[in-house]
């Protein structure tokens, strides 16, 4: 075998259950969109809700009623704009629809997006008739970064809903703003990132007391001795400089391990092990310590060698690489851990 992903569906109910605490009473509502951040929307799903999330939150149509068909009971919101012509299958599916204008579709669940600050998908102002909208919602635009913004927009929701009738749900916070911000959870929370066990702020998210849920793991295919002026890889981005051993790890970004994560760390037989020269399509070299056989275990993504730190070396965000590993590993076999 390759590789193999693992998705640990304990870990998932771990972190619900953590972010139902800090929200004190607010319902936590998965955000499982792009097929759960690449994780498994299904699988994922059924650990949030089994561990208290009270519903879940998608960005189509079509990822809703896939769920639907899973799921029958709980709310299921689509975050996303929706084109009139699905309003009637989500009208047929009980899904709960996000509008941001006064258009309101009749006989289907709706929320009302208020722009706040994010000056993406909402308006500005309710419409003038509310009686048919069930929620309101914001999304904070820096609740990871600047929390001093991330405090305005709520205070500028909280004025701008203070008289609609507590049926009416209110929803502000994601999971940087669960994790920092108490004054923004209200009726319930849309959690995405922490849910998997990935950092909203860049860090290291054991640090909040998050776990992981997707491991990584693969096998040196080969490994040789570079002497001083051998390189490795297209390029030849990486000569020694004396003799060196390195290995060959059988995945590469035609996997999802990106060609831009050149230089980042990966544990070889329980130590960190630095990606050298330029990841290929299908195979990535790193550096030993000394001569290992080949069959030697290797770490990808787990052990101390998180999605996180991988996303410091790329220069971009967990939740990227994580999508992007769901994307590309259909040819990567998967363990679904639950007991």
């Amino acid at each position: 075998m390759r590789s193999e992903i693992t998705i640990d569906l304990r870990a998932v109910q771990h972190n619900v259950r953590l972010l139902l605490r800090a929200l004190d009473g607010a319902e936590l509502w998965a955000v499982v969109k792009s097929d759960g951040y690449g994780h498994g929307a299904r699988d994922c799903s059924g650990a949030a809700l089994a561990a208290g999330a009270a519903g879940l939150c998608v960005a189509t149509v079509g990822e809703a009623l896939e769920l639907r068909a899973a799921f029958p009971d709980p709310r299921i919101l689509v975050l996303g704009p929706t084109a009139p012509a699905d309003v009637t299958r989500a009208r047929e599916g009980r899904l709960a629809l996000t509008i941001a204008d006064a258009r309101i579709p009749e006989g289907v669940e709706v929320h009302f997006k208020l722009d706040t600050g994010m000056g993406r998908w909402g308006l500005a102002e309710l419409p003038a008739d509310t009686r048919r909208i069930t929620g309101v919602m914001t999304h904070l635009a820096t609740a990871d970064t600047d929390l001093a913004f991330a405090r305005g927009q709520i205070e500028r929701f909280r004025a701008a809903t203070e008289a609609l009738p507590a049926s009416v749900v209110r929803h502000v916070a994601n999971s940087a703003a669960v994790l920092r911000l108490p004054e923004s959870r209200f009726d319930a929370a849309r959690c995405g990132i922490a849910v998997y066990g990935l950092s909203p702020f860049g860090t290291e998210a054991r640090d909040d007391g998050l776990e992981p849920v997707l491991s990584w793991r693969s096998e040196l295919a080969q490994v040789k001795l570079l002497h001083a002026g051998d390189s490795t890889g297209y390029g030849r981005r990486f000569v020694a400089e004396r003799d060196t051993w390195i290995g060959i790890v059988p995945v590469g970004y035609g996997d999802g391990f990106r060609r831009d994560l050149t230089g980042t760390e990966v544990i070889v037989d329980g130590v960190a092990a630095q990606v050298v020269g330029v990841v290929s399509m299908n195979a990535l070299a790193v550096e030993l310590p000394g001569r290992l056989a080949p069959g030697t275990p290797v770490t990808l993504v787990g052990d101390g060698s998180s999605l996180d730190a991988h996303a410091r070396v790329a220069g971009t965000i967990g939740y990227e690489l994580a999508c992007g590993i769901g994307v590309s590993s259909a040819r990567v076999p998967r363990t679904v851990v639950s007991t």
